[in-house]
Formats: structure tokens, C-alpha cells, sequence
């Protein structure tokens, strides 16, 4: 992925990193699926709800974009972040397996319809901050699966 990148190009992006992550929890077990792989890195979410944390992110990053091409100048940082990660992570646990992937499935499916169908220049939006959130976008759902991946892999 590189700035070069137009907006068919990242959608794409996104839709195959989310569809890697689908077929990640497609896999799970209902130990694995429950699990609390990262705890040793201080991340005690279950496997369910972080893919679910994805889905989430897609959802709150599609707004930030969609407040940013109407103009407006959204308050993003950090501390938002983790305050957003921090109430899902406490609704979360009650989601199914299915429930999980139903919402990675719509909200992946949301997020790249909008990036599909913007024009170039409307990635340059915000100073930048539209292909910013794209490519979060990308690299988020193979951040996390690459994470469990590997934590799961040195617990067997």
C-alpha cells in the first residue's frame, strides 16, 4: 500500500484484509473464539471481541470520514480512541461467534462502499486525513489477526 493509492485500490485493500480476518475467526474454535490469547501483552480481550473491535472501528472511522468530506473537523486522538476501544470491549462479550463476523461482514462491507465511491481528491480531504483513516483501515484487521496468529501459535 503506498499514498498512490486511489480510493478502488484501498477499498480493495480493506475488503481483503477484513475477508483474511472472517476466515481467521471462520476457523475458531469455541475455546479459541473465547480465549484471552494477548493477556500476557496486557490485552485481555477475547478473541470474539477483538475481530468484533475491528468491525467497530470500521464503523467510527467510516463516520470520522464522512464528518471530514462534509467539512467538518472531528476531534480524533488517542485518548478517543481508547475510550471508544475501552466502552466496546465492555459491551462486546455478549456477542456470538456469528455475531461477531455478521458485523465484520457489514461494517467491512460499509466502510468500503464509501472509500469505493469517492473520487481521488476526496482522499487528500482534512489535510490527508481521509487516506489516513483508509489506510488504518487496511492494515487494522491484519494488525489484530496477525496478533492473535502468533499468540495462539506460541500457546500450542
Amino acid at each position: 500500500m503506498t499514498d498512490a493509492s486511489g480510493p478502488a485500490e484501498l477499498a480493495e485493500q480493506i475488503a481483503a484484509a477484513r475477508d483474511r480476518l472472517l476466515a481467521f475467526a471462520a476457523g475458531c474454535t469455541d475455546e479459541v473464539w473465547h480465549s484471552t490469547p494477548l493477556a500476557s501483552q496486557g490485552d485481555y480481550r477475547t478473541v470474539g471481541i477483538i475481530v468484533d473491535h475491528v468491525a467497530h472501528a470500521y464503523e467510527y472511522m467510516g463516520g470520522w470520514m464522512r464528518e471530514i468530506l462534509a467539512g467538518a473537523t472531528p476531534a480524533v486522538d488517542v485518548a478517543l480512541v481508547d475510550r471508544l476501544n475501552a466502552a466496546h470491549s465492555g459491551a462486546a462479550g455478549h456477542l456470538t461467534q456469528a455475531g461477531a463476523m455478521e458485523h465484520l461482514t457489514r461494517s467491512g462491507d460499509e466502510i468500503i462502499a464509501l472509500i469505493a465511491g469517492l473520487a481521488g481528491t476526496d482522499l487528500d480531504a482534512g489535510g490527508g486525513r481521509v487516506r489516513r483513516f483508509a489506510e488504518i483501515a487496511v492494515r487494522h484487521p491484519d494488525t489484530h489477526r496477525a496478533d492473535l496468529e502468533q499468540a495462539l501459535d506460541g500457546a500450542s
